[in-house]
């Protein structure tokens, strides 16, 4: 009986979980080392920040569908297997607006004006804030995990959230100077890359949008 229940805490998936999570954040934290290369025209560097973007969110597609396929059905844990799939699948998004917004705007070899680039290099900064802090409140999963959700760590955690939300809301603000930016010289610009300019500024901001999710989700599992 004991060598059984130690298998069935040996097959946790929270540090599974914490582990996607942190090849989430590592792939959106090279977002700003893209937009840096991006706003200076140095398409190589560019490239490179892309690839690697992209290849973490691959690491993190694996990490997503290892868990996925492995995830037992009848763990003992204070939480349900449906919402941990759902906490699993809001991560996920993160990586894959990162791999996003790097593909389109290097396949369109963007070129922001130049009043934009310091409102949308701080749009990307805050939002991945947001990424790191999601990161941070994932990290302490195993922990909830201990305390049965409740309790001081749980107050720590909602604490985190809190803080999360903040810096949604700060990329909301960013976001709109970002567009307005662009909005006021749209006579002078390309359309069509004017459209893809929004396309862009909407996605940072949507990676922000997906990080606060995560937490959200996380938030729901406490609650209960």
């Amino acid at each position: 009986m004991a060598n059984s229940i130690l298998d069935l805490f040996a097959t946790s998936p929270i540090r599974p979980m914490q582990d996607h999570m942190a090849k989430v954040n590592e792939c959106a934290s090279h977002l700003s080392g893209f937009f840096d290369a991006l706003f200076k025209q140095d398409w190589q560097q560019a490239e490179e920040h892309k690839e690697t973007i992209r290849n973490l969110e691959n690491e993190a597609d694996t990490l997503k569908h290892d868990l996925r396929t492995h995830l037992p059905k009848g763990l003992f844990l204070p939480v349900a297997r449906t919402d941990l799939l759902a906490l699993l699948s809001k991560q996920d998004k993160i990586a894959n607006i990162a791999r996003d917004i790097a593909g389109l705007a290097f396949a369109r070899k963007m070129q922001f004006p130049a009043n934009a680039e310091a409102p949308i290099k701080a749009l990307v900064e805050r939002s991945q804030d947001a990424a790191k802090q999601a990161f941070k409140a994932i990290s302490e999963l195993d922990e909830l995990l201990a305390t049965g959700f409740g309790g001081r760590e749980a107050s720590l955690v909602s604490e985190m959230i809190e803080k999360l939300d903040k810096i949604e809301n700060d990329t909301d603000d960013l976001q709109r100077k970002a567009l307005n930016i662009i909005f006021e010289q749209e006579n002078d610009l390309p359309p069509v890359s004017v459209i893809f300019m929004y396309q862009v500024i909407i996605k940072v901001g949507d990676l922000a949008d997906s990080a606060q999710q995560v937490g959200s989700r996380l938030e729901m599992m406490i609650a209960r």
